[in-house]
C-alpha cells in the first residue's frame, strides 16, 4: 500500500521510502522512516497536496511523492500483529490479547524484507555469471561485451529476506550515448532500486570505477562486488579494498562469482545498506528522528552495521570502526564546483531536485547530455536552468581551455588513480608476456588470423555433420522404432494417420537433428566462453569496413549461426543507429542452426563425400551475401558518415566444462521446446491440410496413385498448385513450393513438411530415402542435385522465421522495417536460386562462376586504380586524397 492510498483520518506505519536525490534526503529528514506512524490530515480542495501528521509535525506532501511511500494500514498491521502474537502462545508469557504499537511496528519491519536490487557494471565483468549463481537461473553468459543486451530479472531468499534482481546490460557509463546506457540510467531513475549492486572487474579496476563515480554522482544506494578476485590474487597484485571503501564511501566485497565466493557476505552487505539507509545521514550517523527510538536502536544493532550515535555517552556497539556507508562528493576542481553551484542555484526550489540529486542534474547538463536536457527543460524554470548551464560552460572554456565534458571526465579519473594509489599495488611483470598477449600473437597475427578464423569454422561444421552421424543414427532407430509400436497398437483410421503420419513423422524427422544442433551450438559457446568471439570481431574489421560496417557488428552476425533473434537483439551494443539498422536487416542472411536438418538433409543425399565442405559452402555465401546487402543498404539507405570503430578485447578464460555444457544444453533445450510447441502444432496442421478433404480412391486405381490424387486435391496441394508456376525457375514442383511456405513459421518444418508430403515416416533415413529415390508422375526425378542447391540457397536466404519478424519489429520500432526484411529476402532468394538452378540445369555453372569472380576482379582493380592514380594523396596532406571532401583544409 502507497502513502497516497490512505483516505483522510486514516493512520498507518511507514515501511519504506523509495527513490533517491534531493527528494529521498529531504523526505528521511522530515521523520518519514521505516517504523514511524504517519496519519492523514486532510488534502487541498483538488486533493493534490495532502497533510500528513507525522511525529508531532504537520507537513504537506504532493500525491506524485506519497506515492513513493510504501506503508501498511494500522488495521492491516493489528491483524497481523494479532496473528503474530498468537502464533506465540506457546511462550511463558502467553497472549494476552493485548497489541501494543510497539508490535504494530514490528510488522511493518517485517512488511520492508522485500529487497529491489540492480546489477549494474561494465561489459563482460561477471554480472550475469553472478545473477546465475545468486537466482538459480541459466541466463547466456560470454566473454565479450554486449552479452546482456535486455533486463533479466530473478528472485530468491537470504537471511529471511525476499531480494528482487535485476541484471542490467552491461555499460562503460551512464551518458545515455547508447541503448544500454540509456536503459541502465532510466532502470536507475525510475524503477528506484533498494540498493545498486556495482559489479567491477577486479583485473581492470580503472575503467571499471569511472561508471562507480557516476552512480557516487547519482547518490544512490550501491555496493561493489569486487568480481574476479582470484585473477587479481593470482597476478601477484596487493589491493586494500576496505580502505578503498572507506575513501569513497561505498562497501566493497571481493567475490569471485562462478564457484560462489564472497555472494552470502555481498548480499550480507547489500542488506545492512538497505536497512540502514532510511535513518541514516550522509556521513553515517543515526538522523535525529530516529537517535533514541529504542526498537531501531534494537534492530540496527542486531545486523551490526557500523554507525554513529548523535546523542553522548551512547555506546557505538559497531566495535567502533570508521564508517563505510557514506555519500561523497567528487571534487571537480574550483571552476566545475563553481558552475555546480550556479546551475544548482538556478534550479531553486524547481522539483527536478526531488526526482534527482541536483549536483547531478547539474554535472550532466554540464556534460551536454541531451536526454537530462529535455527533462530539465519540462519544468517551469527549465530555461533559466539552461541558461545558466551555458553561461557556466562558456566560463569553463574559458578558464580551462577545455569543455566542461573533459574537464569532468580527466576529474574522474583523476580522482580513481589517486584512490587507487592509495590501496593498489600491481606486481610487476615482464611486459607483454601475459597469456592474453601470448595467445593474440597467434590468434589475432597479421597474416596468421584470418586464415585461423576460416579454419576453425570449417572445422566446426565438419564436426556438426561427422561427429553428429553417431547419435543420429541412434535416434533414427528410436524414433522408426516408436513409429512401428504405435502403429501395431492402434486401428486403421484418421486417428492413426494422424499420430504416426504427421505428429510422430514431423516431430521426428526434425528431433533426429538435436545431435547436429548440439555441437554447433557448442563451438558458438566455446567462442563466446573463451573470448575467441572479440576477436573474430577484430580480424574483420577491416572486411566489415569496405561494406561499410565494423568489427563490432560482427559478432551479433556470427550469433546468428545459433538463432536471428538473440543475434538481432544484441545489435543494441552498436552505438551508430545506421550500422544498427543494417546489421539488423542483414542477420537473417546468416545461416541459423534451424535451416540446419535441411542442410544435413540434402547434402547427406547429394554430397555425402564433401558434407562438410559443402555446410561450410552454403554458411559463407550467407556471409557473403550479407556483406553483399550491407553494401548496397549503406550506399543507398543509411549513407550517414560511421562512428568510430571502439571493441574491448577481453582477456582469455578457460571456460569450464559445467559452463560449456550447460549453456550448450541451455540451447539445446531451446530446440527441444521449438520441437514439443511451433513444430508439433506446424505439423499436425501440414497434415490436416494434406488430409482433407477425404478423397475416395476409384475402383481398380493402385495405392500409390490414389495417394498421390489424394495429395493433389488436398487444400495443401491446391495451395501448392497454385504457387508452383512462380517457384517452377527455381525448380521447385508443388510439394516443394508447400514446404517452403510452411517454412515461414519455422525453419525446421521445411524437413517435417517433406516427410509428411512424400509418406517418408518417421525417420531421417525414411527421409532421405525418399528425397534420393523419388520421381514424380512423368518419371523424372522429384529431387536432384540442382534442384538440391537451388533448395538449401532458397532456406538460406528467404524470408526469416516469424519470430525473427517480430524481433526486427521491436528493434527498429516499426512494422515497415519487418516487412522490408521479409519482402527482400524473397525477392534475393528467388533470383539468387532461378540463376543457379538455371546454370545447373543448362551446363554453364562454370562459364557464371567464372565471369563472376572476372567482375570481382575488375571492381577491386577499379577501385585501386581510383584510389591511387586518380585521386592520390597530396604531398604532406594526412587528412586523405583530392577527392575526400577536406580538400580546403590542406
Amino acid at each position: 500500500m502507497k502513502l497516497s492510498d490512505l483516505n483522510i483520518g486514516d493512520r498507518a506505519v511507514i515501511v519504506k521510502v523509495a527513490g533517491h536525490g534531493g527528494f529521498r534526503k529531504r523526505i528521511v529528514e522530515m521523520g518519514f522512516i521505516k517504523g514511524k506512524v504517519v496519519e492523514v490530515v486532510k488534502a487541498a480542495p483538488l486533493k493534490d497536496p495532502i497533510e500528513y501528521s507525522i511525529m508531532g509535525y504537520n507537513v504537506t506532501l504532493r500525491r506524485s511523492e506519497a506515492d513513493k511511500i510504501e506503508v501498511v494500514s494500522m488495521e492491516e498491521a493489528a491483524r497481523e500483529a494479532e496473528r503474530m502474537a498468537k502464533a506465540k502462545e506457546v511462550d511463558e508469557t502467553g497472549y494476552h490479547g493485548v497489541i501494543t504499537e510497539e508490535d504494530i511496528r514490528r510488522v511493518a519491519f517485517e512488511r520492508r524484507k522485500d529487497i529491489k536490487v540492480a546489477l549494474v557494471g561494465n561489459p563482460n565483468c561477471g554480472k550475469t555469471s553472478l545473477f546465475n549463481m545468486v537466482s538459480g537461473q541459466h541466463q547466456k553468459v560470454g566473454n565479450y561485451s554486449g552479452v546482456t543486451v535486455d533486463a533479466k530479472a530473478g528472485e530468491f531468499k537470504f537471511r529471511g529476506y525476499n531480494i528482487d534482481i535485476v541484471d542490467l546490460p552491461g555499460t562503460y557509463s551512464l551518458s545515455a550515448y547508447s541503448p544500454e546506457e540509456r536503459y541502465v540510467r532510466r532502470h536507475i531513475q525510475e524503477e528506484h532500486p533498494d540498493v545498486v549492486v556495482n559489479v567491477v572487474d577486479a583485473s581492470n579496476l580503472e575503467r571499471n570505477l569511472f561508471l562507480t563515480t557516476q552512480l557516487i554522482d547519482m547518490n544512490v544506494r550501491t555496493v561493489i562486488a569486487l568480481n574476479m578476485y582470484d585473477e587479481l590474487e593470482a597476478k601477484g597484485d596487493k589491493f586494500d579494498y576496505e580502505t578503498l571503501g572507506r575513501l569513497i564511501g561505498i562497501p566493497i566485497v571481493p567475490t569471485v562469482s562462478p564457484k560462489r565466493v564472497g555472494l552470502d557476505a555481498l548480499f550480507e552487505t547489500v542488506i545492512n545498506v538497505y536497512e540502514g539507509a532510511d535513518f541514516m545521514d550522509s556521513d553515517g550517523r543515526l538522523l535525529h528522528a530516529a537517535d533514541g527510538d529504542e526498537l531501531l536502536d534494537e534492530q540496527y544493532h542486531e545486523m551490526g552495521l557500523p554507525h554513529k550515535h548523535t546523542v553522548k555517552g551512547r555506546r557505538d556497539l559497531a566495535g567502533g570502526r570508521e564508517d563505510t556507508v557514506r555519500h561523497i562528493h567528487i571534487n571537480y576542481g574550483g571552476c566545475i564546483e563553481r558552475a555546480i553551484a550556479e546551475i544548482k542555484a538556478a534550479m531553486g526550489g524547481t522539483s527536478i531536485s526531488d526526482e534527482y540529486t541536483p549536483r547531478y542534474v547539474a554535472i550532466k547538463l554540464l556534460e551536454r547530455d541531451e536526454e537530462m536536457e529535455r527533462t530539465v527543460g519540462n519544468y517551469a524554470n527549465g530555461r533559466q536552468v539552461l541558461e545558466a548551464r551555458d553561461k557556466a560552460e562558456e566560463r569553463v572554456k574559458r578558464e580551462m581551455n577545455d569543455t566542461p565534458e573533459n574537464v569532468i571526465t580527466d576529474a574522474k579519473y583523476g580522482f580513481i588513480a589517486g584512490a587507487l594509489k592509495e590501496t593498489y599495488t600491481p606486481h610487476v611483470q615482464e611486459r607483454g608476456r601475459t597469456l592474453t598477449s601470448r595467445v593474440d600473437n597467434v590468434l589475432t597475427n597479421r597474416y596468421l588470423g584470418f586464415p585461423i578464423f576460416v579454419i576453425f569454422i570449417f572445422v566446426m561444421f565438419q564436426c556438426t555433420f561427422l561427429l553428429g552421424a553417431y547419435p543420429q543414427e541412434w535416434i533414427e532407430a528410436g524414433m522408426g522404432a516408436l513409429g512401428s509400436w504405435v502403429a501395431g497398437l492402434m486401428p486403421d483410421g484418421m486417428l492413426k494417420d494422424l499420430v504416426v503420419d504427421g505428429i510422430i513423422a514431423g516431430v521426428g524427422g526434425v528431433l533426429v537433428f538435436l545431435p547436429n544442433i548440439l555441437i554447433l551450438y557448442f563451438f558458438i559457446t566455446l567462442m563466446e566462453a573463451s573470448g575467441y568471439m572479440a576477436r573474430a570481431a577484430f580480424i574483420m574489421d577491416k572486411i566489415m569496413h569496405h561494406v561499410g560496417l565494423h568489427g563490432r557488428s560482427f559478432i551479433p552476425m556470427i550469433m546468428g549461426f545459433g538463432c536471428s533473434v538473440p543475434a538481432i537483439m544484441a545489435t543494441r551494443t552498436i552505438e551508430n543507429r545506421n550500422s544498427r539498422m543494417v546489421t539488423i536487416l542483414v542477420t537473417p542472411l546468416m545461416s541459423c542452426s534451424a535451416r540446419l536438418p535441411i542442410y544435413l538433409l540434402f547434402t547427406g543425399v547429394f554430397f555425402p563425400e564433401h558434407a562438410g565442405l559443402a555446410l561450410f559452402a552454403i554458411y559463407m555465401t550467407g556471409v557473403l551475401l550479407a556483406g553483399l546487402m550491407a553494401k548496397i543498404f549503406k550506399k543507398f539507405l543509411f549513407s550517414k558518415e560511421e562512428t568510430p570503430f571502439v571493441m574491448e578485447l577481453p582477456p582469455y578464460r578457460m571456460p569450464t566444462a559445467k559452463v560449456l555444457l550447460r549453456d550448450t544444453w541451455d540451447k539445446g533445450a531451446q530446440y527441444l521446446r521449438k520441437i514439443a510447441t511451433t513444430i508439433l502444432v506446424g505439423s499436425v496442421i501440414i497434415w490436416a491440410l494434406s488430409y482433407f478433404p477425404h478423397y475416395e480412391a476409384e475402383a481398380g486405381m493402385d495405392e500409390m496413385t490414389a495417394m498421390q490424387r489424394h495429395q493433389e486435391q488436398s487444400y495443401l496441394g491446391r495451395i501448392g498448385h497454385f504457387i508452383e508456376p512462380a517457384m517452377r525457375p527455381c525448380g521447385f514442383d508443388w510439394k516443394t513450393s508447400v514446404a517452403l511456405l510452411s517454412g515461414i513459421s519455422a525453419k525446421e518444418i521445411v524437413v517435417s513438411t517433406i516427410g509428411i508430403l512424400y509418406n517418408a515416416g518417421d525417420d531421417e533415413a525414411a527421409i532421405s530415402e525418399k528425397v534420393a529415390t523419388e520421381v514424380n508422375a512423368d518419371g523424372t526425378r522429384a529431387f536432384t542435385p540442382a534442384i538440391a542447391v537451388s533448395l538449401m540457397l532458397f532456406v538460406l536466404i528467404y524470408v526469416p522465421c516469424i519470430a525473427t519478424i517480430a524481433t526486427i519489429k521491436n528493434e527498429t520500432g516499426s512494422w515497415w522495417w519487418a516487412l522490408f526484411a521479409a519482402g527482400y529476402t524473397v525477392v534475393l532468394a528467388w533470383v539468387v536460386s532461378t540463376c543457379v538452378y538455371q546454370s545447373i540445369t543448362h551446363g554453364v555453372w562454370q562459364e557464371v562462376l567464372a565471369w563472376a569472380a572476372v567482375l570481382v576482379a575488375v571492381y577491386f582493380a577499379g577501385r585501386a586504380v581510383c584510389r591511387r592514380v586518380i585521386h592520390p594523396k597530396r604531398a604532406g596532406c594526412g587528412c586523405g586524397c583530392e577527392g575526400c571532401g577536406k580538400k580546403g583544409k590542406c
